[in-house]
């Protein structure tokens, strides 16, 4: 099992994906923890990495939490992704690893990873997702 937190950043019914250098689907921005950090201090340090912004801890709040197919990896690895949702001070921009940033709709589905498209989904049927 893959253990990530992401950052679920919607706004006016697009949701904020980023895509890394060489790879072909969005996800949502975020990733692995390193040694003994929570979620919280992960989720400000990969988010400052990958998109250049601070996010403000005292707003961090669960979102959900979805598990599936780890995107291009063998068959049965699974990654489990523990979304937040949280304001943020800066500019958005792609940073570290980052080539590209998106803000997709549910139409966009395809574009993203696996797990992404079941938090897509998520989104849609509860209204936050066009």
């Amino acid at each position: 099992m893959i253990d990530k937190v992401a950052w679920l950043h919607v706004v006016d019914g697009r949701v904020l994906a980023a895509r890394s250098r060489g790879k072909d689907k969005f996800y949502l921005p975020g990733g692995k923890r390193e040694p003994g950090e929570s979620d919280t201090e992960t989720l400000v340090r990969e988010i400052r990495e990958e998109l250049d912004v601070e996010i403000t801890p005292s707003t961090i709040t669960p979102a959900g939490t979805f598990e599936g197919q780890a995107h291009g990896k063998a068959a049965g690895t699974l990654v489990r992704t523990t979304a937040y949702t949280a304001e943020y001070t800066g500019t958005l921009k792609a940073s570290s690893e980052i080539e590209e940033i998106a803000w997709l709709t549910h139409a966009d589905r395809p574009r993203v990873s696996l797990v992404a498209q079941l938090i897509f989904d998520h989104l849609h049927d509860t209204g936050r997702l066009s």
